[in-house]
């Protein structure tokens, strides 16, 4: 996983899934990590922040509403280089294809409920990277440390009490 700190993250829309990514929020940050500011990027970037935690399939999806041409080639290809150059966090789920994020500037890990698969941010409890000790490091420098908590979701606590209520 690549981490990179970045002076400037576009901020974090309260209603992301109702407010556009103006370009001009991401062109500098994507010049800064040394890529080209293309529609493609910025497409994916808009899509990613209007719905974090996506996978490519629904990044291709959004992307496609604005970009009915674009292949799924140049969405994973464009997924790939913007992980590589830092603006991009791809998050390896057990039992779920990759996921993206454009929060990449802190260290912060994910809830997941076991369920419905939602998918949640949490704060680090440390607030730094690595945010856990190993008692064994093999020789290797540790950076990262990821946690992933898993569980069942209120929504989903609720459907299951209901249910449980149901068959009495």
């Amino acid at each position: 996983m690549t981490s990179t700190t970045f002076s400037a993250q576009p901020p974090q829309h309260e209603n992301a899934g109702d407010t556009a990514v103006v370009p001009g929020m991401w062109t500098a940050r994507i010049r800064e990590a040394g890529l080209r500011v293309t529609k493609p990027r910025l497409a994916v970037l808009d899509a990613l922040e209007r719905s974090p935690h996506a996978t490519a399939d629904e990044v291709l999806s959004a992307v496609r509403a604005v970009m009915p041409n674009i292949t799924v080639q140049s969405v994973y290809v464009v997924l790939h280089s913007l992980t590589k150059a830092g603006l991009l966090r791809q998050l390896d789920l057990a039992h779920s294809p990759a996921r993206y994020e454009t929060r990449v500037a802190d260290n912060h890990h994910h809830a997941v409920c076991t369920v419905c698969g939602r998918i949640e941010d949490v704060a680090c409890a440390v607030g730094h990277a690595p945010c856990l000790a190993p008692t064994e490091t093999h020789g290797m420098n540790i950076h990262v440390a990821d946690v992933v908590y898993q569980g069942v979701c209120s929504d989903c606590s609720a459907q299951e009490a209901d249910k449980a209520t149901a068959r009495r």
